[in-house]
């Protein structure tokens, strides 16, 4: 007999595209409920920088996947995964449909895809492989690379040196080839049958509402989010604390940059990560890409979804 699968629509996409209120806006008319995919909205105390949801939309609409641990706390992938599809099982079972909404690809991937079966990271050898690649060159690593795994070699660029590393990390603890890891997990069916969706906007527009946002922010008090953060003990080193907006008032707040360079390098930072969310989702085949205001359109697909799975 085939295990039924669980039913997901992805609404991905870069930051400040506007995902957050159109999927409310539809969640709210699908009977569905919200899974947050964002590396930040998981840490408590920080809401100002990660653009959590408003009081009004988590009435609106519950929200999951938020708040979850504390700054100080390193939270992975496999910790989403976790914790997000035990939401997925407790709101289906409850009846209601499920919305994964958010920008950080990797948690998407995570839930969806689940977590091929190589080693955690090995601080040790990952410091020495770094002093490596600064002594010798990335290249250096890179043919090594190519030497073992030849199929990882030809995917990743031989200046990606944290994803050369990465590579090389498996290999040395594992004796095989990330890649051939990859493939096998590829063939462990997903417990998922889901619907992505990539929101975009146009990119001049988009980067005139990173600029609003930031400045938004700014006002809203991010600075003294951060501020209060250190008040409650937790430094500049965390992984936490090195997420856009955090690290950048961490580091006015340190004496390194003026409030003025703080802000400006917030918004440059934010365009570059949006930019590189455009080229995640972009690269996966499994998305289908709609334009923020294809709100019409977005509904008709969603509706075609949910009544081809009826049919099932």
């Amino acid at each position: 007999m085939k295990s039924k699968k669980y039913k997901v629509v992805i609404l991905a996409g870069p930051t400040a595209v506007g995902k957050s209120k159109l999927a409310v806006e539809l969640a709210e008319g699908f009977g569905a409920e919200i899974i947050s995919a964002d590396s930040i909205q998981v840490y408590k105390y920080m809401n100002i920088g990660s653009a959590k949801a408003t009081m009004v939309e988590t009435l609106r609409v519950p929200h999951h996947a938020i708040d979850i641990v504390t700054p100080e706390v390193e939270f992975m992938a496999a910790d989403y995964r976790e914790h997000a599809l035990k939401a997925v099982k407790d709101i289906t079972e409850r009846g209601k449909r499920v919305f994964i909404v958010g920008g950080t690809g990797l948690y998407i991937r995570a839930l969806i895809d689940g977590l091929f079966p190589g080693p955690g990271a090995n601080p040790e050898l990952r410091a020495e492989l770094m002093e490596r690649a600064e002594r010798e060159g990335p290249l250096a690593l890179y043919e090594e690379l190519r030497g073992v795994d030849k199929v990882s070699a030809d995917k990743i660029h031989p200046n990606n040196v944290v994803r050369v590393i990465r590579a090389l990390e498996v290999y040395k603890e594992t004796g095989r080839p990330i890649s051939e890891l990859h493939s096998e997990h590829g063939e462990a069916p997903s417990e998922f049958d889901p619907l992505c969706i990539a929101l975009g906007r146009d990119r001049t527009e988009l980067r005139a509402r990173i600029d609003a946002r930031v400045e938004k922010m700014m006002d809203g008090g991010l600075l003294r989010e951060v501020e209060s953060l250190f008040d409650r003990g937790y430094d500049a080193s965390l992984k936490s604390m090195n997420s856009l907006g955090y690290k950048e008032m961490a580091g006015h707040i340190n004496g390194a940059l003026e409030l003025d360079d703080a802000i400006s390098n917030i918004k440059l930072n934010t365009k570059r990560y949006a930019k590189r969310q455009f080229t995640w989702f972009g690269n996966d085949k499994d998305y289908k890409w709609f334009d923020i205001g294809e709100k019409t359109d977005i509904i008709t697909r969603i509706k075609e979804y949910y009544k081809d799975n009826d049919n099932d």
